[in-house]
């Protein structure tokens, strides 16, 4: 119980990490195309261990699998994280990381949209509470630093609702193929296109970068990506889902810390006052719903 209670909140905080380390990596004057293409490129041999790790044994995929696959990788991964990196030049790691907390709000959302599924009045309070917190911080960021702050939290929110579509539908591929190779191959798709996007849209020379952009780039692609999916899934292992789901919320405080500590961003009563709204938001959308009869 301790164990898997300590991997999720170590699995949480090393996500948020991700966003300062972008942040730092544009301050050396990389773009998102070149920064996600160095941190796919470390991350590609891992995951792609992590696949065949998860394969021994196990029978080949079908085609139908693989379009799956395919299709899950690149909007659960690839066009995630790009969308994430491309926003986090105009917003700060804070604004992302709430916004990027409303995944679950997402997920319900599109779960309303695509199969005619109920909302409970939790889950609508829930999701209420914790937009309002979402919005007093952009409305205090773009009053700060103007208008490119609404284009970075539109480029934010894609990414979430990019990253809601993977989970949405790859409920069955799960059941079948199993977490961690599902992940392994799904990511390793991902790290495969945004090589070849790098490819297409910039020339040779844009990989010549500062030193220090490839040392973040190192440390976000296994601290901040390989370390925290395993440490995620180990922790559902061994205390479920909705705990660790629970546990994940120390990640956008996390972020804040870090992004006080490290970044140098502004630690204001407008930041706090959203945080906590989300982070109620979230706890009574996750807790409070499960209740029956809610």
């Amino acid at each position: 119980m301790a164990s898997g209670l300590l991997l999720a909140l170590l699995g949480s905080i090393a996500f948020s990490g991700k966003a300062i380390i972008v942040k730092l990596a544009y301050r050396h004057g990389v773009d998102a195309v070149t920064l996600i293409m160095y941190r796919m490129l470390f991350a590609l041999p891992i995951f792609a261990v992590m696949a065949w790790w998860a394969s021994r044994g196990k029978p080949p995929l079908s085609r139908k699998d693989w379009l799956g696959v395919l299709g899950l990788g690149v909007t659960g991964y690839y066009l995630a994280s790009f969308l994430d990196f491309a926003g986090l030049a105009y917003i700060s790691a804070s604004l992302e990381r709430l916004i990027l907390y409303l995944n679950p709000t997402l997920v319900v959302l599109l779960g309303w949209l695509l199969y005619g599924r109920g909302i409970r009045w939790p889950q609508a309070a829930g999701m209420l509470v914790s937009y309002c917190g979402v919005v007093l911080v952009f409305g205090h960021e773009a009053n700060l630093q103007g208008t490119n702050v609404a284009w970075g939290a539109l480029l934010v929110f894609l990414s979430a609702v990019s990253y809601a579509i993977y989970l949405v539908y790859s409920g069955e591929l799960v059941q079948r193929l199993g977490s961690l190779r599902l992940v392994g191959l799904a990511t390793t798709v991902a790290c495969l296109c945004c090589l070849a996007q790098f490819v297409v849209l910039r020339p040779l020379s844009a990989a010549v970068v500062a030193p220090e952009v490839i040392w973040l780039s190192v440390l976000n692609a296994t601290l901040c990506t390989a370390a925290p999916v395993l440490m995620v899934m180990m922790a559902i292992e061994r205390i479920g889902a909705g705990m660790a789901a629970q546990a994940g919320m120390v990640g956008p405080l996390s972020t804040i810390l870090m992004g006080v500590w490290i970044l140098g961003e502004p630690f204001t009563v407008w930041v706090a006052a959203g945080t906590a709204l989300v982070v109620a938001g979230i706890f009574v959308f996750t807790r409070l719903a499960r209740r029956p009869g809610a």
